[in-house]
Formats: C-alpha cells, sequence, structure tokens
C-alpha cells in the first residue's frame, strides 16, 4: 500500500525555518505501533496523522519518533495548511478531534489560527537537576505540563546553557524557558530532556501555557511571540479566559509517498 505524506513548515513564511511536520491523511488509522515507527523513520519532532469524518470534520493524532502526544501545536498548524491548500478544503475552518478534545483552526488571510486549551502555570517545588541544569538560573520556576522558567531578559533567555547531564533526570515531558521580549512581548525556547529532539524549533503546545502567563504580566490580552531556536518561529497569540488562541504561517516543503 502506499499513503500520501506532505511535510510543512510552520510558524513561517519562510522554506527552512519555523518547525517541519509530516502530516500523514489515510482513511482509517494504522496501528499505533505502525504510526509510531513511521515517526520515527520520518524523524521529525512530530507526524501527524489525521481521518476525514462524514461531516467534513479530521480525527487528530500526533506522535514525536518515540511517544504519541496529547496535544501538539505546530503539526496541527501543518495539518490545517495542507487541509486548505492541498486538499481542497471548502471553509475556512477546520475541527479536529483530538484526545485534547475538539480543536479548530481558522484561516484568516495568510495566518492560520488555533484555538487550543489554556495551561496556566502554578508555583512548584522545582527539583533540584532542574536548577542545575542551567546556567543563568532562572528568577522562577513554575509548572504546568511542563517545567516553566523565567527570566529576566531576552539575552538571558538566548544564553541559557542547559545541561542534559541534569536535566535528563528530570520527569517532564518538556521545558520553557521565557522572558519578556525586545522585538516582540515575549519569547521562548522549549526543551525535552531524554529525547532524540533535545530543543524543538518551535512549540504551539508550549503557547498554551505561554499565553495565559504573559497575559496576566503584561495585562494583554493580544500579544506576539518568537521561539528562538536556530530556525526561529513567530506567532501570534489570544488570550480567551480558560481558551488561547496560537496563529502562525505555514509553508509546503515537501510532497510524496511512502509504502508498507
Amino acid at each position: 500500500m502506499k499513503y500520501p505524506i506532505y511535510t510543512v513548515d510552520a510558524f513561517t513564511e519562510n522554506v527552512f525555518g519555523g518547525n517541519p511536520a509530516a502530516c500523514c491523511p489515510l482513511n482509517t488509522f494504522l496501528p499505533a505501533e505502525t504510526m509510531q515507527l513511521l515517526a520515527n523513520e520520518n524523524n521529525l519532532s512530530e507526524t501527524a496523522f489525521f481521518v476525514k469524518n462524514e461531516d467534513s470534520s479530521y480525527d487528530l493524532r500526533w506522535f514525536t519518533p518515540e511517544v504519541e502526544m496529547d496535544l501538539a501545536g505546530h503539526p496541527t498548524l501543518a495539518t490545517a495548511f495542507v487541509i486548505f491548500s492541498e486538499l481542497g478544503h471548502n471553509s475556512d475552518t477546520v475541527h479536529f478531534h483530538t484526545k485534547s478534545g475538539l480543536l479548530t483552526v481558522v484561516k484568516k488571510g495568510d495566518l492560520l489560527e488555533m484555538n487550543f486549551p489554556a495551561r496556566m502555570p502554578l508555583a512548584c517545588v522545582p527539583p533540584e537537576d532542574l536548577l542545575q541544569g542551567f546556567h543563568p538560573k532562572p528568577s522562577l520556576v513554575l509548572k504546568s505540563r511542563d517545567y516553566f522558567l523565567v527570566y529576566e531578559t531576552q539575552e538571558d533567555v538566548e544564553n541559557a546553557i542547559p545541561d542534559y547531564n541534569y536535566l535528563n533526570k528530570v520527569d517532564t515531558l518538556g521545558i520553557i524557558i521565557t522572558a519578556k521580549g525586545n522585538e516582540s512581548d515575549f519569547v521562548c525556547r522549549f526543551l525535552v530532556p531524554n529525547s532524540v529532539i533535545g530543543e524543538d524549533p518551535v512549540t504551539g503546545s508550549a503557547h498554551a501555557t505561554l499565553i495565559p502567563f504573559w497575559a496576566q504580566q503584561l495585562n494583554k490580552t493580544e500579544m506576539t511571540s518568537i521561539q528562538l531556536s536556530k530556525r526561529k518561529g513567530h506567532l501570534w497569540c489570544g488570550f480567551h479566559g480558560d481558551r488561547v488562541t496560537i496563529s502562525g504561517k505555514a509553508v509546503l516543503y515537501m510532497k510524496g509517498e511512502y509504502f508498507l
């Protein structure tokens, strides 16, 4: 059997920028073990698999090279881009049924706006290995799904050096580091210990935590974000109480087929 596959650079308008995701439309989901093997073979931070329903909504699942995710931003954006630009979707809105509930993506010009549940970070007692794993040290540590480290300046985030000898001992999916931005409202990086990913180029799901935090800190409901990876990502953010909107651009890099 042969199946279509697309690779899309998300949260950028330039090929080789943002975060690449593989997007795989299916008639029915393959066994989870097979989708996990495909994600590992693709060796991108995430591969999205999606199945169209009779009402033109989609079931959507996300896999890193190692695990299935409960929420993932950039492959959702990438999948919506494929549905809008390659699969002839006849509406400006697409609905996804996921492990995190119903997610909606709306096409607004050249921006794709995702609607995600908010995840406000809360006070926590940081493990010593987390604190030892960064130089310089953060000024504040909170936690939602991921540990959330706040720094004083954008330069602190840019210059933070993770030590995975310590971070690989921390029980967490990811680590967000963030500060107020110089050219945007806030900046961030996203680190993934115990993973082939290491540092994710652009992380939509992390903004489900970043947006409510910075909305409170800045007293703003509309903000911009730059993720300071080598590829960089640009995001437009909105805070709506228990929901957030995360918008970005995307560009097609590759399309083809895989064979099973």
